[in-house]
């Protein structure tokens, strides 16, 4: 995954709203009633922050009738661990690491 497509997925994340939204779907598919409902918010304002999620590939959704059903792409959210997106590995020292955060940064 490539940084700029991971900047993308934390700025999604940093927002409280998306957060709950990422938690009740953690408990399994959801319709867009139920989450506007939980989350005493507008529908309007749910629907974008499920638009947010979903087009940075956190969210999936399907259309059942009236209602957009959303789930997690948990094919994503497994392979989010920070961990594996920083390049650290068990083998890695913390002075491998570092180096690796200098050059980076240009240092």
């Amino acid at each position: 995954m490539n940084n700029q497509r991971l900047a993308k997925i934390f700025r999604a994340l940093s927002e409280e709203t998306r957060l709950k939204i990422i938690k009740l779907l953690a408990g399994g598919e959801r319709c867009v009633c139920e989450l506007f409902q939980a989350l005493k918010l507008p529908q309007p304002k749910v629907s974008r922050h499920l638009a947010y999620l979903k087009k940075v590939g956190l969210v999936r959704s399907r259309k059942q009738g009236l209602w957009q059903h959303y789930s997690l792409n948990l094919k994503l959210i497994k392979g989010l661990s920070l961990d594996k997106s920083l390049g650290l590995t068990k083998k890695k020292s913390f002075l491998a690491f570092k180096r690796k955060c200098n050059l980076l940064m240009g240092g």
